[in-house]
């Protein structure tokens, strides 16, 4: 076994030049920016650096440390069962850019909330904008939160530095080479932080695989005899958490509501030229993203394959296997491609996150778009916001840290479902009828949807003879609010 001796002050060093790096990008990108900058990028980014760019978003540092970690876990996604998952992807983002991507484009939209403005009303409005603001934040907490402890054991801690310190730190490196350029810079510093993490992944495995004495055509072999490899799980029924249909549905809707609905992902589509480059971008995403997902299992497989090799302990929590190993069993360089990749899988989702965030409060609530505002007092308002928005990232990552007993990724989707829900359940009734509402029922229909799916969801094994609802309380939460807006309407 090889003990890694690479230093937390080599560590700092490295996130001192990625950073540097990310600031001179900010610096370049954000000169002589406006608020048309910062929320939209003047209708002007490159195609294909959008679809790169959304990888990282996509993937984030959740998948980074955590897919790996379930491969071996047992229960849910074990093995390539994830795979089962993003194959339903595909048909959600086909849905994404054949069915949404024109509608936004051609109401012109900032915020997607704004469509419901139009199909609906002032409060369906508010609702959709109001719940994509509460999902965000539990997803780019979930997301900070994992990426943070792992500074922690590994960087700060050794330092003495104390874990609320090591939070501010990660939230406020954010917030200096966003607040200024906005979306503009996200979309190219997610671009090259995809690079960075795919690269740390592809980096990984070889390295991994060296110290096997694994060549690069003996690991795929060696991962497909292992009890790693199996990727399609027909047997079991509905109640098993990686049944194949039960999960291709579930990819399906998660693509859907958390990349079609959200307006984190969307902001960036919506800084396309034109709509046949916004649906180019998602074609050519979705299709990288198959292969990353089947990059990130692989190494998940090798890091089980590689654990046993050397005779270590699983950890406990699976998503510190990958940390533990590349900063603690294999040689320095290798910590320091974890390093790089970790931060660029948290960052390129986390950035955008407080963007969008941002951008939803002034665009869905502050009506930017619909006042006359000097640019001196947007900016202000703007940046205030920003900061706002930060602050809670920061609360809530601590509140996180007291009460955090499981996976981050299975929280992550468990809570997505919950708050995407009725986002869901609004869009789906405005797109498949034509029925007009009782705009004001639509707050306590929103309210209530998510609460009866918690109640069945936590009682479904007992009420329907061991069924799992899993990933698919999304579909149930966006049914129930579907039917309670059947309930207020009329035909139009």
């Amino acid at each position: 076994m090889i003990m890694n001796s690479l230093s937390p002050t080599s560590i700092l060093i490295v996130l001192a030049i990625y950073f540097l790096g990310l600031y001179l990008v900010s610096y370049f990108t954000s000169r002589n920016s406006d608020s048309d900058t910062f929320f939209s990028a003047n209708k002007n980014s490159p195609w294909i650096l959008v679809a790169i760019g959304m990888i990282g978003a996509s993937l984030s540092g959740a998948t980074f440390i955590s897919i790996p970690g379930v491969v071996g876990a047992g229960g849910a996604n074990m093995a390539y069962s994830y795979m089962q998952i993003v194959f339903g992807y595909l048909v959600g983002y086909f849905i994404i850019a054949t069915v949404l991507m024109p509608i936004y484009y051609r109401l012109n939209l900032i915020s997607i909330y704004g469509y419901l403005e139009e199909r609906f009303g002032f409060f369906s409005y508010k609702t959709g904008a109001f719940y994509f603001i509460i999902s965000r934040i539990i997803g780019a907490t979930f997301r900070l939160f994992l990426v943070t402890m792992v500074f922690q054991q590994f960087i700060a801690g050794p330092f003495g530095i104390p874990f609320w310190l090591t939070v501010l730190l990660t939230i406020l490196l954010i917030w200096i080479y966003t607040y200024k350029g906005g979306i503009k810079t996200i979309v190219w510093t997610d671009t090259i932080q995809t690079v960075c993490m795919l690269s740390a992944v592809a980096l990984s495995i070889y390295f991994i695989g060296k110290e096997m004495s694994l060549g690069l055509n003996d690991i795929i072999p060696t991962i497909r005899e292992s009890e790693y490899s199996q990727m399609f799980f027909w047997e079991g029924g509905w109640s098993d958490a990686n049944n194949f249909f039960k999960q291709f549905l579930s990819g399906a809707l998660v693509a859907l509501v958390m990349t079609g609905l959200d307006q984190d992902m969307m902001q960036k589509n919506l800084t396309c030229r034109s709509l046949g480059d916004a649906q180019k971008n998602v074609f050519v995403f979705s299709i990288i993203l198959v292969f990353a997902n089947l990059l990130f299992l692989s190494l998940g497989a090798l890091l089980y394959i590689y654990a046993d090799f050397i005779q270590l302990a699983i950890p406990e929590r699976t998503d510190q296997l990958y940390p533990v190993i590349a900063l603690e069993h294999l040689p320095p360089y290798v910590g320091i491609v974890f390093i790089l990749g970790l931060i660029a899988a948290a960052y390129s989702s986390a950035d955008s996150a407080l963007t969008s965030l941002t951008t939803s409060f002034c665009i869905d609530f502050l009506d930017f778009n619909k006042t006359e505002r000097p640019e001196t007092e947007k900016k202000k308002i703007r940046i205030l916001v920003h900061i706002a928005f930060s602050i809670i990232l920061f609360v809530i990552i601590l509140i996180f840290n007291s009460l955090n007993d499981s996976a981050v990724i299975n929280k992550l989707i468990e809570w997505a479902g919950y708050t995407y829900g009725p986002i869901l359940g609004l869009f789906t009734f405005g797109i498949l009828t034509n029925r007009k509402i009782i705009d004001r029922w639509v707050v306590p229909i929103a309210l209530a949807a998510p609460i009866l799916s918690y109640i069945i969801n936590k009682n479904s094994e007992a009420w329907f003879g061991g069924f799992k609802l899993g990933f698919l309380i999304i579909a149930l939460n966006g049914l129930i609010t579907f039917l309670g807006l059947l309930a207020i309407s009329k035909k139009n």
